[in-house]
């Protein structure tokens, strides 16, 4: 009787404890699960407390959440760059830009690492760093075209400076990316600096589809006449047909 008894509250408890990690997990799409999961078996609900900690007004509770949050799950990309924000808003800058840089390293598809990292490489003089995070940054969907606006000048503002030479680097070693560059590029790229890349990617052998360049053309013209004329003039030898209209 004492072990039929035992039996059924192991599997009452094992049942209970299935359940609630079937909330933890619910609770990255449900928020209103995260009050019924007991904090000892948080992880996947711990990122959303840690998430309204750090929109507090508790500096304090926030880095604290938000440690326990990376104890949990240490991998994830974004949960770094969370434990950065916490650590800049509790005062530990120096911290906080280690953490980012480490996030920024491991996380190429998350948005707010790359941007931090990209800031503190312009913040360092580190043109083509910088560079490599905004080409990070250009390639995720996630990522808002005033986001790519904004960061654009300065950036690749300089002409032929590092951060043009580090993206014609990138945009001429990647095909699968060339539509994505012209189409997106001659929205959000400074229109000189777009036009200065894609020129030089294509005298040094990049194969855009003519196509492609032909509609990229005509946004960028819209935005910068002079810049849509220099790389028309550019891709005549790419693709004849563009030279004539």
């Amino acid at each position: 009787m004492i072990g039929r008894i035992v039996w059924l509250t192991a599997l009452a408890a094992t049942a209970l404890l299935t359940v609630l990690l079937q909330f933890d997990l619910g609770s990255r799409s449900r928020g209103a699960l995260v009050g019924v999961v007991p904090e000892a078996l948080r992880n996947y609900a711990q990122a959303r407390v840690a998430q309204a900690a750090t929109s507090g007004d508790d500096p304090a509770a926030a880095l604290a959440e938000v440690e326990r949050l990376v104890r949990r799950r240490p991998l994830p990309a974004e949960n770094l760059s969370l434990l950065a924000v916490a650590q800049a808003k509790a005062g530990k800058l120096d911290e906080a830009a280690r953490t980012i840089q480490v996030a920024g390293q491991r996380g190429w598809r998350e948005p707010m690492a790359q941007e931090a990292v990209l800031r503190l490489a312009l913040s360092a003089g580190d043109a083509a760093e910088a560079a490599r995070r905004y080409a990070a940054l250009f390639l995720m969907d996630r990522t808002p075209d005033a986001l790519l606006e904004e960061l654009g000048p300065a950036v690749l503002g300089e002409p032929d400076g590092m951060g043009q030479r580090t993206l014609v680097a990138i945009v001429t070693g990647g095909d699968r990316w060339h539509p994505l560059f012209l189409r997106r590029g001659a929205r959000v790229m400074p229109p000189a600096a777009f036009s200065a890349i894609a020129a030089e990617s294509l005298a040094k052998g990049a194969a855009f589809d003519c196509k492609v360049l032909e509609q990229s053309l005509r946004a960028l013209t819209r935005r910068d006449a002079a810049a849509g004329a220099r790389l028309r003039a550019a891709a005549a030898g790419r693709c004849p047909g563009l030279a004539a209209q």
